[in-house]
């Protein structure tokens, strides 16, 4: 069992930077592959970005590539996702997602079996 807490949401001005948090509680994050959605109002869940268990591999949607980084620090059973270059069309709730499967990178967010509750984030423009 994971549970998962975002944080580090917030209002910004377009340019701006914000780095997301998820901490992560439960032994097998460590072995978990990673991933943030985001969903904005009226829209489906979509992928932002994963990884896997260990440090070596990243994915990200062509939207948001070149402009925002994942990472994990699994002695702090921490996620990160570093977001730079900010706009307006990135205002959404972004979550945090796990999964004990072997694979990752996986793009639906069914796919993975615990999430967290959620981080907004605003971009005004």
């Amino acid at each position: 069992q994971v549970q998962l807490a975002e944080s580090g949401g917030g209002l910004v001005q377009a340019g701006g930077s914000l780095r997301l948090l998820c901490a992560a509680s439960g032994r097998t994050f460590g072995r978990c592959a990673m991933a943030w959605f985001r969903q904005a109002p009226g829209k489906e869940r979509e992928f932002v970005a994963a990884m896997p268990w260990s440090v070596g591999g990243t994915t990200y949607a062509d939207s948001v590539k070149g402009r925002f980084t994942i990472s994990r620090d699994n002695a702090k059973n921490t996620a990160y996702l570093q977001m730079n270059s900010l706009k307006p069309e990135d205002t959404a709730v972004y979550y945090c997602a796990a999964d004990l499967g072997a694979a990752w990178g996986k793009r639906n967010s069914y796919e993975y079996d615990y999430w967290g509750q959620g981080t907004q984030v605003t971009v005004s423009s």
